[in-house]
């Protein structure tokens, strides 16, 4: 079993140093303070060819996998400089156009995504169908009257409201989740979702922004969607059976958010030990006594051991594996390890730790909240507790 990163790899987890020389922990803040989504980084991240590391070179992309997508993320994290943006975008809406997309599709929207010219964003959660995704109830349903879009095609009227959409503010497109049959007339509950590419500069579609209390660039919006004309070229998959597209879009996403949470508390904890050899108390480096040292020692373990479940994860899926226990377990871990790490930086930093100079405890809200959403820890350890151990099922 090989453990060494590529020269490729060790380039991309590189990337985030590289991108911190101009714009720095401090900029990010500047921008989260705005709620601004810095664009003019995503350009420059489309310019040099890593939003569109899932995607094939024929369509634009660097025809890369799952584990290079976290390295990106985890490198950018390491440094402070998390982008939710890469979630939504690259790793949940473009790699599944790559994968579960028309050729039409594919021409279409991989190309200018890549480059950055266009934001894509993901669509699932709602007022009452958060954690069970099973009971959404945004219908898309068949009006048997032929699209505008595209002649002689039947199309879809879209209904339903979204919330806590990441970035639906200055996206483009999303991939929203839908039902084209209601969960009561379903053969099954898993039976009638479909995925559509819709346009959010569309007729019918409306933004809302939502007041959030934790800093960070991207927004969180509610999305209204009142008789949208869709077409079966807006499809995803198939109709009625997107239920697999959609799980394997929620493994790469719980992957990716476990590599931002094992960078950012990597962070933490290399700002704390440069903190530690440098603050002198009782003539000696804070970092001398045992009450901070092994505190550190240990958050930097639970950091690095959730680093290496987050590449199997991302191993697994790039090779077709089962991934989803991998996933769940990286998620689940990485936040717990993230939490530590920040918590222990911040009682490091002491009084320090609260001010904007310093900047540490900013970091706690942010990977606080990755404990509970998307898909909160208990609900992944109701997976691993009814699928990889066999007990019975809890909920």
């Amino acid at each position: 079993m090989d453990f060494d990163l590529t020269d490729a790899q060790r380039m991309i987890l590189d990337y985030g140093g590289k991108l911190a020389e101009t714009f720095d922990r401090k900029q990010w803040m500047d921008y989260s303070q705005r709620h601004e989504f810095p664009r003019h980084v995503w350009e420059q991240m489309g310019e040099d060819g890593f939003l569109g590391m899932m995607v094939p070179e024929e369509y634009g992309g660097a025809g890369l996998g799952m584990l290079e997508m976290s390295l990106l993320m985890e490198g950018m994290s390491d440094h402070g400089i998390p982008l939710q943006h890469l979630i939504v975008g690259p790793t949940m809406c473009l790699s599944h156009i790559a994968r579960h997309g028309t050729e039409e599709q594919k021409r279409r929207y991989l190309a200018p995504a890549c480059s950055g010219k266009e934001v894509w964003c993901f669509a699932i959660t709602e007022p009452t169908a958060g954690t069970n995704s099973m009971k959404i109830t945004t219908l898309a349903k068949r009006s048997g009257k032929p699209s505008s879009k595209l002649s002689g095609e039947g199309t879809f009227r879209l209904n339903g409201q979204k919330v806590f959409i990441t970035g639906s503010d200055v996206a483009d497109y999303a991939i929203v989740v839908a039902r084209t049959t209601s969960f009561q007339d379903a053969a099954s509950k898993s039976d009638g979702f479909t995925l559509f590419i819709v346009d959010l500069n569309a007729p019918g579609v409306t933004r809302r922004p939502m007041e959030m209390s934790i800093l960070i660039p991207e927004r969180q919006c509610e999305l209204f969607f009142d008789d949208v004309e869709l077409s079966e070229a807006d499809v995803i998959g198939e109709v009625d059976k997107g239920f697999g597209i959609l799980f394997d879009t929620l493994n790469p996403e719980r992957i990716i958010i476990a590599a931002m949470l094992v960078g950012l508390g990597r962070y933490a904890i290399n700002r704390a030990v440069a903190y530690a050899n440098e603050r002198q108390v009782f003539d000696a480096p804070i970092g001398s006594y045992q009450g901070l040292q092994h505190p550190l020692a240990e958050a930097k373990t639970e950091i690095e051991v959730a680093t290496l479940m987050t590449y199997k994860a991302a191993w697994a899926f790039d090779h077709d594996r089962p991934a989803a226990e991998y996933s769940n377990m990286a998620k689940y871990y990485a936040a717990e390890a993230a939490i530590h790490a920040v918590d222990t930086a911040v009682q490091c930093f002491g009084g320090n730790a609260y001010t904007r100079e310093y900047g540490i405890f900013d970091l706690f809200p942010f990977v606080r909240m990755l404990r509970t959403a998307p898909l909160n820890r208990e609900m992944l350890l109701n997976y691993i507790g009814e699928k990889v151990l066999g007990l019975p099922r809890s909920y």
